[in-house]
């Protein structure tokens, strides 16, 4: 207590201007009704300017929570759309879904390899396995190779092992989308017939002889195509939708018929 006397004691001229400088300006509002409006307008500019930062500031620690809504959101639309039957949507048949999908973010990502891998957030105990596919809001990613209990690796397409069933869209010719480690943003579509129809910036999808993708789930588009040296196919070099230098949300395809279809190839092949 003794500190605030002795402060207003040696500032006490400069205490004493700032009362009398707030007293007259509170006269000079309370008499004029002119300076009662400029003050509550210039009020009402500050409380507005103030809302509006508070605004911002709040919006700014909610968008974690909008995008985990969205995420959601994304989730259950491609399991929707995945799911879908010539009979009727998925939620008139219940018991009938294919497919299941989980979202998961990307930790780890390389793109300059030849072999190039993904680690994402979500293993065994979430429900993750090897040969899962692996997708992003844009498009194809790659397919699990390795997991742990809370993690696993997806080989990228930007990898060249992988080897993914693909068709150019709306049409029935399928080839095999491969990389050959030439660039981050484009992969390669063999074995196309020099029969099919191309244009440069057609689309790309997976195909449907695929037990790992859905049909149709976005690749890239045409970027240039050749004839190989039999001159009996193309090989066709497909930009991608995904900036595989920039990922981070995806989400792990399951097919739930993949186990039977797989030992029923098999048990067809051992009796050939």
């Amino acid at each position: 207590m003794q500190r605030i006397i002795n402060f207003i004691l040696n500032y006490r001229n400069a205490v004493l201007y700032v009362v009398l400088t707030l007293v007259s300006l509170i006269i000079t509002i309370r008499s004029h009704s002119y300076h009662q409006s400029k003050f509550f307008n210039s009020s009402k500019r500050l409380t507005g300017a103030v809302y509006g930062i508070s605004h911002t500031v709040s919006s700014y620690f909610d968008l974690k929570k909008e995008n985990k809504i969205l995420v959601d959101e994304n989730q259950q639309l491609r399991l929707q759309l995945f799911n879908l039957r010539k009979e009727g949507p998925l939620n008139e048949q219940p018991g009938k879904a294919t497919y299941t999908v989980t979202h998961a973010q990307v930790i780890k990502n390389s793109y300059t390899s030849p072999r190039n891998y993904i680690t994402i957030n979500k293993g065994e105990k979430d429900g993750i396995a090897q040969d899962m596919g692996v997708i992003t809001p844009l498009g194809i990613l790659g397919i699990v190779e390795n997991t742990s209990s809370h993690y696993a690796t997806v080989q990228s397409v930007l990898n060249t092992k992988s080897n993914i069933n693909a068709k150019i869209k709306n049409t029935n010719y399928f080839g095999s989308l491969v990389w050959d480690a030439q660039a981050y943003d484009v992969v390669q579509l063999v074995d196309i017939p020099r029969s099919a129809s191309l244009t440069v910036g057609d689309t790309i999808t997976t195909g449907a002889m695929s037990s790992i993708f859905p049909e149709n789930i976005p690749i890239g588009v045409i970027q240039q195509y050749d004839l190989n040296q039999n001159q009996s196919s193309y090989t066709i070099n497909v930009s991608l939708f995904n900036d595989m230098t920039n990922i981070k949300n995806t989400y792990v395809i399951k097919n739930k018929d993949r186990e039977e279809i797989m030992e029923l190839q098999k048990s067809t092949a051992d009796v050939e």
